[in-house]
Formats: structure tokens, C-alpha cells, sequence
């Protein structure tokens, strides 16, 4: 997953979708991909400046190709009365059927809380049926990820405590949680917290996970101080149990104020995609994607360590 992340810097990532203006605060992005029967979905966020209506629609889009996409569904912030909606996450039930996870900020608060959605197809979902599955008191639950499996319901779910105030709302971490249906969830344990010192000192947001290898690796988000909310960066952890993931490269870019986050990889040929969101010269933010080839057996025994500035969540950047 080295490679996953180097490439996230590349500069030959093709762009999906522009932003919806020009300048800071105009989003595409917060990317949600599964691959299903030959087909790519991809759930994803659209945003305006704080006041332009901030966080105002989820859309849901396929391709056959991976590259060239449709859109078959809106959702918009008026549909939750919030006044923001984040990123999505896009699940194909297991019995059949669809369901998207909606993160909804409370207006005139720092709160936010996470709806399940229930539909037959990503075309209904806009219509389907409603379920809070999120709604804590003391902190704001957004941007989770969720992976369906044969032994139940696997939660990643970021957490903003709301103990110190507005001006320190902005803190992360991730929880991992459990369930048996992906509607009423357990927390477990707190998965990936931030690294004092570190790159990622002010937050850490998983972004997705793949079981590659006997071990879980996570993409995830970091920042390193208030000031850089909105333009995180992106580091790789890993772990032998979905609780406990380590952080053990990052980040990527190196530049400070330089936006890449929300990685999500769906497996693609012999390789992977993955689709993210980066800022551009302008301030706005894209929705871009990049394939990724597996490296051979051969290639992989050739690496004495990771090339992607292993273990520098440890270290000051």
C-alpha cells in the first residue's frame, strides 16, 4: 500500500470532477468507491464557501470504466435540514439493495450526526428509507467508512470532541465499531489518534481500508495544527486487528497547505484505483483518480524499506 500512497502525489492523476467554483472553499471531492458486477459507483461531495452554502449536495455517479462516470442520484443538504452535508460512504447491502451513509452538520453548532440510508438501487436512494445511526452528545461523529464482511458490520468513524469549545472542534481521531446490520453500532476502540509533535499532531481520519498481506492498512488524513483544517494530507498506517492501526508513512505531499485526502481504493485489473480529493493552484479542491499497478513478488522482496518516508509520523514535518 506504499505505492497506493506514493501515487497520490502523482502528477498524472486525471481530474473526475472540477470544482464547483473557483477559489478556497469550492470542493469536489470525499470520494466513496465500490466496484460491483463490472461496474464503478462512486458517491462524492460538492461544496461552496462557508457562506455559500457550505456542504450543500451527495452525489452518486457509475462507470463501466472507471474514468468516465454518470450521475444517477442527488442528495442535497435541504433534503437533512443541515446546514453542511460531508462526505458519503457508498455500501451495497449484502442481501442486495443499497445503502449511504450521510454526514449531516447541525445548524448553528459544530455538531454533526450520520444517517443510513435504504434503498433497492443507488437511484432510489435519494427517496429511501432513514436511519440515524450516529448522534453523540459531547462530539460531532462524520466521514466514516464502512465495510460490510462475513463475520458482521465494520465501522471507521471520525470523531470530533466538542469538550473545548468551537475554536477546538477541528481535533480528530478515528473510532472503530461493530454491527450486525450496519445500523445500530458498538464502539469499540479508539483506532488512530493523532501523534503529539507530528505532522498529524491536531488529527487523524481514516479514510479507508484494505485487508492486503494478513494486515489492515489504513489511508488516512492528518493535519498538524488548526490552521491547516480543510487542507489535510495523507498518511498510510497498518495493524494486525481493525482497532489498533499504527501510522507508518506520511504525508503525502510534503507541502504544507497542499490539500490530498480522502482516499478511496477499489481493487482494478491487476492494480488499484484510487480516488481522492487535492487542491488546486486556486484553492479549490478536485476529484481526482490514478491507477496503481501491484508491484511484482519480485519487486517487493527488492525493497529494503518503504519509499514513502516510512515512519515519519514519528517525525516533525
Amino acid at each position: 500500500m506504499i505505492d497506493v500512497l506514493a501515487a497520490l502525489a502523482r502528477p498524472d492523476a486525471t481530474t473526475l470532477v472540477a470544482a464547483p467554483g473557483v477559489g478556497d472553499g469550492y470542493w469536489a471531492g470525499g470520494p466513496s468507491a465500490v466496484a460491483v458486477d463490472g461496474d464503478v459507483w462512486l458517491a462524492y461531495r460538492l461544496r461552496r464557501p462557508v457562506d455559500r452554502g457550505r456542504g450543500y449536495a451527495n452525489v452518486i455517479a457509475r462507470s463501466g470504466d472507471g474514468v468516465s462516470f454518470e450521475t444517477v442520484a442527488v442528495l442535497t443538504s435541504s433534503q437533512f435540514e443541515c446546514a453542511s452535508l460531508e462526505r458519503p460512504a457508498l455500501v451495497p447491502l449484502p442481501g442486495g439493495g443499497w445503502r449511504l451513509y450521510v454526514c449531516c452538520s447541525t445548524p448553528g453548532s459544530k455538531h454533526w450526526w450520520v444517517e443510513a440510508i435504504d434503498a433497492e438501487s443507488p437511484q432510489n436512494l435519494p427517496s429511501g428509507v432513514r436511519t440515524v445511526i450516529l448522534n453523540g452528545v459531547d462530539a460531532a461523529w462524520k466521514d466514516v467508512v464502512v465495510k460490510p464482511a462475513a463475520d458482521g458490520w465494520h465501522m471507521w468513524a471520525c470523531r470530533h470532541p466538542l469538550d473545548g469549545g468551537d475554536d477546538a472542534a477541528d481535533r480528530m481521531s478515528t473510532w472503530y465499531a461493530t454491527s450486525t446490520d450496519g445500523l445500530a453500532w458498538t464502539m469499540i476502540a479508539e483506532a488512530l489518534r493523532p501523534h503529539a509533535e507530528t505532522w498529524d499532531a491536531r488529527g487523524t481520519r481514516v479514510a479507508d481500508v484494505v485487508y492486503a498481506n494478513g494486515r489492515w492498512w489504513a489511508l488516512y488524513d492528518g493535519r498538524r495544527s488548526a490552521e491547516e483544517n480543510w487542507q489535510e494530507r495523507s498518511g498510510l498506517a497498518v495493524g494486525d486487528h481493525r482497532q489498533q492501526l499504527g501510522a507508518i508513512a506520511g504525508p503525502v505531499p510534503d507541502e504544507v497547505g497542499t490539500a490530498v485526502r480522502y482516499a478511496s481504493v477499489i481493487p482494478s485489473g491487476s492494480g488499484w484505483r484510487v480516488y481522492f480529493e487535492a487542491s488546486a493552484a486556486d484553492g479549490s479542491h478536485d476529484l481526482r483518480t490514478v491507477y496503481v499497478p501491484r508491484p511484482s513478488m519480485a519487486s517487493q522482496s527488492e525493497k529494503s524499506r518503504p519509499s514513502i518516508r516510512a515512519s515519519s509520523a514519528l517525525s516533525p514535518a
